[in-house]
């Protein structure tokens, strides 16, 4: 079944049940303030004592499956592995020319596939006889992948930003192709109005906002200085009302992520010494190229 995202207060204020994690915070905090307990002091961890129903606050997630020099990245083999090791599994999706959804990071083929074109520029049969990284993998549709994972494990599906894709439409079919899923997951995006329309139309399901302090001109476009700042800040949180954030680890600590009140992710690590940092700021983490602590 899909995540719910209502937090209930287990023991700090049992019998209480919220629609909305702002909601749940207000009624925790005057409960505190009455009971003289003065709020929390946990770092920011509140979704954890508030008992978040959430993978995301504890299963660690692996960044485009568990993939390694024989399985690529965002590969079946890849996700089947993850599913098969009990990890949660973070894809990306994206667009093809025909507005078919195939999961692929970049959306340039040289790095993973060697070859000049884009997934923006050619159609799903075309796509089709692409391979990842000299192996026999092909790139992943959204149904292909659902079915392999087949709710296993849960997943963590990134929108990649796409020129020309409304929120509106990105999301409707993003909806449409997990309808019926019985699996559990989340959606993140580092376009936050993506985020929000995907909030707007599944309420139900666990939604946030991707970020980092280093982004660069090439990777924002025009104004991107402007943007820049409102991501390292997450100052469109007011707007989008995440439920949880995923902030570049390397970039840690960040005052805009201590002061967040939802969920804490911290992407990518890399190592058992980046997970014991990385654990005193955020909840939970998106790792890549070891094996993540469970």
């Amino acid at each position: 079944m899909p995540l719910s995202r209502t937090p209930i207060f287990y023991s700090i204020v049992p019998h209480v049940q919220c629609t909305t994690f702002e909601e749940s915070w207000q009624v925790f905090c005057k409960k505190s303030k009455k009971s003289g307990g003065g709020g929390l002091q946990s770092g920011g961890k509140a979704c954890i004592l508030l008992g978040m129903d959430t993978f995301l606050t504890h299963l660690p997630v692996a960044h485009r499956g568990l993939h390694d020099e024989t399985r690529p990245e965002n590969s079946m083999s890849a996700f089947l592995a993850a599913a098969d090791a009990g990890y949660a599994i973070e894809t990306d999706v994206r667009y093809t020319k025909d507005k078919k959804i195939v999961l692929m990071h970049d959306d340039e083929l040289e790095r993973m596939c060697g070859d000049g074109r884009s997934v923006s520029s050619m159609t799903l049969s075309e796509l089709a006889s692409v391979r990842l990284a000299g192996t026999e993998e092909k790139i992943p549709t959204i149904e292909e992948f659902l079915a392999g994972v087949a709710g296993r494990v849960p997943l963590l599906i990134e929108i990649k930003s796409m020129e020309n894709v409304s929120p509106e439409e990105i999301c409707a079919d993003l909806k449409n192709a997990l309808a019926g899923y019985k699996g559990e997951y989340a959606v993140q995006s580092f376009q936050p109005f993506y985020v929000k329309e995907y909030k707007r139309i599944c309420p139900e399901i666990m939604c946030g906002v991707l970020s980092s302090a280093g982004m660069k001109k090439t990777e924002l476009g025009a104004f991107w200085r402007i943007k820049a700042y409102l991501l390292k800040n997450l100052k469109l949180n007011v707007t989008v009302k995440p439920d949880f954030i995923s902030y570049n680890v390397e970039d840690l600590p960040q005052r805009a992520v201590t002061n967040f009140k939802g969920i804490k992710l911290g992407w990518t690590v890399r190592s058992e010494e980046a997970e014991a940092r990385a654990r005193q700021y955020v909840d939970n983490i998106i790792f890549e190229h070891y094996l993540a602590q469970k």
